[in-house]
């Protein structure tokens, strides 16, 4: 088996424009879903970690990845679902993290191990008088808070 370089760039490219389906604002790219793309003689192989392992939207997630190489004219493409290492927020991007804040979601605000929350800053007001009310939010990914400066409701992705 072959690998070819100069494709995957191109292979790389096509499958991190594809958006989650939950959060359209990030690629899979900038929330590090997308782990590894390799072609080679026998098709392309992609790799991609869910953020937890019941995420419902893998299975759009796998299908669009499946369309945007076809578009880009890659043929035999294999969708592989990988548990471990286990995604962690340290993976998503500044961009992407930037991308969540300009959304209304707010992004984890440290990286590494978290001992203790202290806070979610609010993505609206930058108020860091917030609370959770709902541990699960728009998806089982983020949780809901509300803020008590400004009263607006947002998600925050959670520190996993």
């Amino acid at each position: 088996m072959v690998t070819h370089h100069a494709d995957a760039a191109r292979a790389w490219s096509a499958a991190a424009a594809v958006v989650d389906p939950e959060v359209p604002v990030l690629s899979i790219d900038d929330l590090g879903v997308l782990r590894e793309v390799t072609v080679t003689d026998d098709g392309v192989e992609v790799v991609i970690t869910p953020t937890y392992s019941g995420c419902p939207a893998m299975d759009a997630i796998r299908e669009d990845v499946v369309r945007a190489l076809a578009a880009a004219g890659f043929g035999d493409v294999r969708v592989r679902l990988e548990l471990s290492p286990a995604w962690t927020t340290d993976w998503i991007s500044a961009k992407g993290r930037t991308a969540l804040k300009e959304f209304g979601i707010a992004p984890p605000s440290a990286t590494g191990p978290v001992s203790l929350r202290l806070s979610v800053k609010c993505p609206h007001c930058g108020s860091l008088d917030t609370r959770e009310v709902a541990h699960f939010g728009s998806t089982s990914c983020k949780a809901l808070f509300v803020c008590r400066g400004c009263g607006e409701p947002f998600d925050h992705f959670k520190a996993i």
